[in-house]
């Protein structure tokens, strides 16, 4: 969905005098893509989209260098580095990191788009996580451990 999602994007701008982030969000809900403006932050910097001045004073997004293939070392870096434990209750997940590292954590999470997910609170060692149901509690876990030790 994500790729799909970013790949809409890059028409709509290419077609389409884009503004602001709230103008893309109503255009990808026209082609049936329901996200959030935090989502399409993140697509924005994944794309590497800029804006460009056209008409004297007015801007637009444009194409950049191209997705970062690195975001997912990246993540992984961070969660395998920080991470100590996890723990889950109902349709919460708490999150144990090194101190300091919690921050870090926690927007490596949200970036990573994962199913269920639907936002971290960090603080200075801890974060909470809040997902959607706690049917998908495991699932979410085990995403994230998927990514933070690979090899396990």
């Amino acid at each position: 969905m994500k790729h799909k999602r970013q790949m809409k994007i890059l028409e709509i701008i290419r077609n389409h005098n884009i503004e602001t982030q709230d103008e893309l969000l109503e255009m990808l809900a026209d082609y049936g893509f329901v996200a959030t403006q935090a989502t399409i932050s993140r697509d924005i910097r994944e794309l590497k989209l800029r804006k460009e001045v056209y008409k004297g004073t007015r801007q637009r997004y444009t194409e950049g260098d191209g997705v970062d293939s690195g975001t997912t070392d990246s993540y992984r870096k961070v969660l395998s580095a920080g991470i100590i434990s996890i723990e889950s209750a109902e349709n919460l997940i708490v999150i144990k990191t090194v101190s300091g590292v919690a921050m870090a954590v926690g927007a490596a999470l949200d970036n990573m788009e994962i199913r269920g997910l639907m936002g971290c609170i960090a603080g200075d060692d801890t974060i909470f996580l809040a997902v959607q149901s706690k049917k998908l509690v495991e699932n979410v876990v085990a995403e994230i451990k998927k990514v933070a030790y690979p090899k396990k």
